[in-house]
């Protein structure tokens, strides 16, 4: 379905049932696909919502900014256009860092977040060639495969495998050079601090992206209390590459707080 917020209209998966919703945001190449594995380890539980950004998927090409705060401002609206009382914001990479940015506002109805391997809330160390080359890897199947190689650590299957390389090629050109050119560069960190729910930061071990020992330095310290899980043999694209394991992490995380939230 098509919701319509802030001037865009955003593509929406729903699935499953439950007085608490899980919210998913997707990575840069992305989209609510995705999380098509992980949700179905979640869906009899919990009501599963699942959407494209900003210029992605099939979601509105026409915007012409794509910050984190308009991201971040996206998910909010979407999520009081829906009707959510009760949720956890589940953020991946690009949809991480806009995960930690709406987390910070202290929204009503947020009970917890899920990070994983989340852009850092600090400006993102990469050379600024390496960020210039990002912008082209999506323009065509042989950029996209390159890049796929680049971050996966497993192999995927053959239906993941097509699925990646279609999404990271539909999407606008501007969505395409906002995340390099900028917003991997916006410093959040100031804001991350305010994050006050339980927060689970799922990291790949063998990330090449949002490296372990970067999770270590610049975002576990800023998040007060947030819990690290590492992930063995894995890249990136571990909503892909292991979607039973986050499933099977974020259904466990879910449930320690419920069981402590009935405590306090």
């Amino acid at each position: 379905m098509k919701v319509r917020v802030n001037g865009v209209n955003l593509h929406v998966e729903e699935q499953g049932q439950g007085d608490l919703a899980l919210v998913f945001l997707h990575f840069y190449g992305g989209s609510s696909r995705t999380w098509k594995r992980v949700i179905a380890e979640l869906k009899d539980e919990y009501r599963c919502v699942a959407y494209d950004h900003r210029g992605w998927g099939d979601s509105d090409k026409s915007a012409t900014s794509y910050s984190i705060r308009d991201l971040a401002d996206d998910a909010e609206a979407l999520i009081r256009e829906l009707g959510l009382k009760r949720y956890a914001l589940v953020g991946h990479s690009m949809g991480g860092k806009t995960a930690q940015l709406l987390a910070s506002r202290r929204p009503p109805g947020m009970e917890a977040l899920v990070l994983v391997a989340p852009s850092p809330p600090t400006p993102q160390d990469m050379p600024p060639e390496m960020r210039q080359a990002m912008i082209h890897f999506y323009d065509s199947r042989e950029g996209a495969e390159i890049a796929l190689g680049n971050i996966a650590l497993l192999p995927l299957g053959d239906e993941e495998r097509e699925q990646a390389l279609e999404d990271m090629q539909r999407s606008a050109p501007l969505a395409r050079a906002a995340w390099p050119e900028t917003a991997m560069l916006e410093d959040i960190s100031a804001e991350a601090a305010n994050i006050d729910v339980p927060t689970l930061v799922l990291a790949g071990e063998s990330d090449p992206v949002d490296r372990l020992e970067t999770l270590r330095r610049e975002l576990l310290p800023r998040i007060p209390h947030a819990k690290l899980c590492v992930i063995p043999h894995t890249g990136h694209l571990s909503p892909l590459e292991v979607p039973d394991r986050i499933g099977s992490e974020i259904a466990a995380f879910m449930t320690e707080c419920k069981r402590t939230s009935t405590v306090l």
